[in-house]
């Protein structure tokens, strides 16, 4: 059984993201960064040992890399990295711009937005960008989607979105795009004020637009930006 996704809105800035969720991020760096290149196999034992737990968590870390697109594994064969390709982050925002699209129109329509809870987030985002943090504008970003998603009011919408492990791909994004940072607080900012101008058409048309960009942006394996 997967671990329950934690609900930003109700922990802490402080509380320590699950021991599955740890591993699962730091074997994502190492494969976006290409310190784990294709082929390569991730042995459960190895890796708890390195992370001082058991296999239970690492075994949890590894299904998620998997759900992402990013390893491959088979009964009696372990896990090996696959390669790395953009498709799986175009993919991912594709699906994130129609159902962010529809959550948007939804909650809109019902008046349900927390617009404090999204500024919150974006001056979050601004702070994050001042540390140069990229891992805090990233969990920021996915906390204002977040906040916008539950607003529709729709669980198996909410559920949809849940699955694509917003987190870590946000995260993928950030690393293999290296965007400014101010940029982004910039970006979500902007949707924020046409989501609080109330035209419904034109917010989820930003909405929608907000994540397209993503997915038409062209990627490097390593984080190097393509021009």
């Amino acid at each position: 059984m997967s671990e329950p996704t934690d609900n930003p809105s109700t922990v802490p800035r402080s509380a320590r993201p699950t021991l599955s969720r740890q591993i699962r991020d730091g074997l994502l760096r190492r494969i976006v960064s290409g310190e784990l290149g294709e082929g390569d196999r991730l042995i459960e034992t190895k890796i708890a040992i390195e992370f001082g737990t058991s296999q239970a968590p690492v075994r949890e870390a590894l299904r998620q890399l998997e759900g992402l697109g990013l390893i491959d594994s088979q009964p009696r064969h372990g896990s090996r990295v696959l390669p790395f390709a953009e498709q799986t982050i175009r993919e991912a925002y594709i699906v994130r711009a129609a159902l962010e699209e529809t959550a948007t129109r939804l909650a809109m329509l019902a008046g349900t937005l927390p617009f404090d809870r999204l500024g919150e987030a974006v001056e979050e985002m601004y702070r994050s960008a001042q540390d140069n943090d990229a891992h805090g504008i990233g969990l920021a970003s996915a906390r204002f989607h977040r906040h916008v998603v539950q607003a529709g009011g729709n669980v198996l919408l909410t559920r949809a979105w849940e699955a694509l492990q917003i987190e870590a791909r946000t995260a993928i994004a950030l690393m293999v795009t290296r965007p400014k940072l101010e940029r982004v607080a910039d970006e979500h900012r902007e949707l924020l004020d046409v989501m609080r101008a109330g035209d419904v058409e034109v917010a989820c048309r930003h909405a929608r637009d907000h994540q397209w960009a993503y997915a038409d942006t062209p990627h490097d394996p390593y984080g190097t930006p393509r021009h």
